[in-house]
């Protein structure tokens, strides 16, 4: 039996014409939705869950396209925009009864958060980031020799074909990469749920593909009318990052405070999956969040 988070119910929640998401629910109180990375399922946040489930409804869903969500097929560049994504997510707490609702995410789950966010700002009361930045900023800092570290950006990027011939090639070893390289603590991802995670991956290798391909395509788009329009993250938002923008030569707080005025903005020294390498930090962090 594959992993789960301990004390959760599980169920499918239909959010748009033919897509059902795979989510999981525990506790109660003030709704707070997670929203996973890549390459990764709803049970990176097992920890950060529990703990929050103490005096909050917690909802944790797989994104379309990966884990035990419904995976269709990318026919017009926007099945996996960032927007589609956050609509889901919108519908999704809906459905569960939830009109409005404190959101965070990780990686892949923090562009859906950060789009959920400038689209429906009446509707995501607050926002915390892990360890990524905006698209747009993100195409922007990737420069020189020091872009070899986002080379899964490029080559998702490519179109439809050769990423997903590629990948799928030996799929275990591309996703198992970054479950090694990014990570500090090897144990902080146990076996069982390594397992899982390689396996999720394996059977959603075209929408992951399509995830990234519409982050260098019309997400770029939508991030550009933003800033043009100058919309911004009114509601409280929290990042926390690794210190990859003194890495890289950026200053990543400068490049949040520019799409967000309520910031705060925390480095955590730990690996790229933070939830689950330092989850009583991110839960620190969470709680400081939901109090602003």
């Amino acid at each position: 039996m594959e992993p789960r988070i301990n004390g959760f119910d599980y169920q499918r929640v239909p959010v748009a014409d033919g897509v059902a998401l795979n989510v999981a629910v525990g506790g109660s109180g003030s709704p707070v939705v997670l929203l996973h990375g890549f390459p990764q399922t709803h049970l990176m946040w097992r920890h950060v869950a529990a703990d929050l489930a103490a005096d909050h409804t917690v909802i944790c869903p797989d994104l379309r396209g990966y884990g035990d969500s419904d995976k269709p097929a990318d026919i017009d560049g926007h099945t996996y925009s960032k927007r589609t994504m956050a609509a889901d997510i919108v519908a999704l707490a809906r459905a569960l009864g939830h009109d409005r609702f404190a959101l965070a995410g990780h990686d892949r789950g923090a562009l859906v958060a950060i789009r959920a966010a400038l689209d429906h700002p009446d509707t995501v009361t607050h926002l915390a980031s892990l360890d990524v930045l905006p698209t747009l900023d993100m195409w922007d800092v990737m420069r020189g020799t020091s872009a070899a570290v986002g080379f899964h950006l490029y080559l998702m990027a490519q179109p439809a074909g050769l990423p997903e011939q590629l990948i799928s090639g030996s799929p275990d070893a591309f996703f198992g990469h970054f479950l090694k390289i990014w990570t500090r603590n090897p144990e902080a991802i146990p076996a069982d749920v390594h397992a899982a995670y390689l396996k999720a991956s394996r059977e959603a290798i075209t929408s992951i593909v399509a995830d990234y391909r519409a982050s260098a395509g019309v997400d770029v788009e939508h991030d550009v009318a933003d800033r043009q329009a100058g919309n911004l993250l009114r509601m409280p938002v929290s990042v926390l990052q690794q210190d990859w923008g003194a890495a890289l030569g950026f200053d990543a707080a400068a490049l949040w405070r520019a799409w967000a005025p309520e910031l705060r903005h925390t480095t955590v020294s730990c690996g790229h999956f933070m939830a689950e390498e330092a989850p009583a930090e991110v839960v620190k962090a969470l709680r400081e969040l939901l109090t602003r």
